[in-house]
């Protein structure tokens, strides 16, 4: 019987649950009473499957790779794989898989929607009337702009960049993406970055976090924004250089931001941003819609299953 390690959290028990569906007798799990690095290491020794954290408290790096000496499979529930690194698995043989694109149409629709509010300056206007004010003629100075008159432009175009790209040209806005390489099937057009920013009153960032991609969006790259443009960070808080966009905020250079990711999570108490009252900020749940995580779990338990039985895991990276 397979011994499953399950370190992400599931308080309702759906994603244990949904694994010991689909894997019957093959499999059982053991999850870390305390949640610490020590315990996670000693589970490790006679682990066949984990399935990975996506808090970040438990890190798998190399130092656990040497101790796994039976492990066939981590399997990371979400996209992101910051906490895993996967060269130094790969260096003892074991694969790496996530569930891509699970969660994509809610994190493009959690972006289609802050920036919405962004443009209408809702919550601004929540948090006025939220503290007795009735700002009915205070919002006009904030010159207000329907979604739909924007343009667009989309950094990244995975499943994720694909449906905010559909999603916005459903309210009428022109969209453009930029991306490594074209897609010919892109119902948008493709623009460099360079040619990007300046037409891009709304900026969509939506690419994983790599060494190429990290502080991909800095000062100089926030000053080639149009004026009044709105910054929505949908990839990880280290594609956005913060104090750069801090300071564009101030500005007025950079009229709103959207922020589901951060570079410190959870975002710390005297961050910048937490004054501004031209951000939205949400901790990090633009992908955690009850549709998302049902999907997550499904790949997950399928991926598990498959290697259960011994067959080859789906969606190694």
């Amino acid at each position: 019987m397979n011994r499953i390690v399950v370190l992400a959290q599931d308080e309702d028990d759906a994603l244990g649950a949904r694994i010991r569906d689909a894997v019957g007798a093959a499999g059982h799990i053991v999850r870390p009473k305390f949640r610490t690095v020590d315990e996670l290491r000693g589970l490790l020794t006679d682990a066949d499957i984990v399935v990975g954290d996506w808090s970040g408290a438990l890190p798998l790096g190399a130092t656990e790779a040497a101790l796994a000496r039976r492990l066939k499979l981590i399997q990371q529930p979400g996209v992101g794989v910051n906490y895993i690194d996967i060269a130094a698995w790969a260096s003892v043989g074991v694969p790496v898989a996530n569930t891509p694109g699970a969660n994509a149409a809610s994190v493009a629709e959690w972006a289609v929607v802050a920036a919405a509010n962004l443009s209408r300056s809702i919550p601004w206007a929540h948090a006025e009337v939220s503290a007795g004010r009735w700002p009915q003629q205070a919002i006009l100075a904030r010159r207000c702009r329907d979604l739909g008159e924007l343009r667009v432009g989309i950094v990244g175009f995975g499943a994720i960049g694909r449906r905010c790209a559909s999603l916005f040209a459903a309210f009428g806005c022109d969209v453009a993406y930029t991306a490594r390489t074209r897609h010919q099937d892109a119902t948008a057009r493709f623009l460099t970055m360079d040619d990007l920013l300046p037409i891009a009153q709304v900026l969509v960032v939506a690419v994983p976090l790599t060494a190429q991609t990290r502080g991909l969006i800095s000062a100089r790259e926030l000053s080639m924004l149009p004026a009044g443009a709105l910054v929505v960070n949908v990839a990880r808080g280290h594609v956005v250089d913060e104090s750069a966009l801090v300071a564009a905020l101030r500005s007025g250079a950079v009229a709103g931001a959207a922020l589901d990711v951060f570079a410190v999570e959870p975002l710390e108490s005297d961050s910048a941003l937490r004054a501004l009252d031209t951000v939205l900020l949400s901790p990090h749940i633009a992908g955690g819609s009850r549709t998302a995580r049902q999907k997550i779990y499904a790949m997950t338990a399928e991926n598990v299953a498959r290697v259960c039985v011994g067959d080859r895991p789906r969606w190694t990276l």
